[in-house]
C-alpha cells in the first residue's frame, strides 16, 4: 500500500516558480506510476504529467509542456513537480497519485490511479 504527502503549494506571482512535494511510503514505490493533477475552482480534476521510472518515460499535458518538470527520488520515495513561468490559469488544487504497474502505456485519467495525496493549493496571481 502506498501513503502519499504533499507540499509545497502557496502563493506565487504570475511568471514564478513553484516547486511540489510528494512524500510516498511502500516497498513498491518505485514500481508505481506517479501523476499529478490538478482541480481548479469549480473545474473537474484534469491531468497534469505522469512519470514512470520502471520505464523512465514522463509525459505532460498539454498546457504545461515546456513549463513544468515532474521528477523523483526514489531513494527519498519522493516526487516532485517543479512548476516555472506560472500562470493565474494554474491556480489549483493539486494532487499527487500512484498507478500500480499493471497500468499500461501512460496513465492519465484519475480512475487508474489507487493512491492520492491530500492536496495542496496552489494561487497564481497576477
Amino acid at each position: 500500500q502506498v501513503h502519499l504527502v504533499e507540499s509545497g503549494g502557496g502563493l506565487v506571482q504570475a511568471g514564478g516558480s513553484l516547486r511540489l512535494s510528494c512524500a510516498g511510503t511502500g516497498r513498491t514505490f518505485s514500481s508505481y506510476a506517479m501523476g499529478w493533477f490538478r482541480q481548479p475552482p469549480g473545474k473537474e480534476r484534469e491531468f497534469v504529467a505522469v512519470n514512470k521510472w520502471s520505464a523512465g518515460t514522463s509525459y505532460y499535458a498539454d498546457s504545461v509542456k515546456g513549463r513544468f518538470t515532474i521528477s523523483r527520488d526514489n531513494a527519498k520515495n519522493t516526487v516532485y513537480l517543479q512548476m516555472n513561468s506560472l500562470k493565474p490559469e494554474d491556480t489549483a488544487v493539486y494532487y499527487c497519485a500512484a498507478a500500480p504497474p499493471v497500468v499500461p502505456g501512460v496513465p492519465k485519467t484519475p480512475r487508474v490511479y489507487d493512491y492520492w495525496g491530500q492536496g495542496t493549493q496552489v494561487t497564481v496571481s497576477s
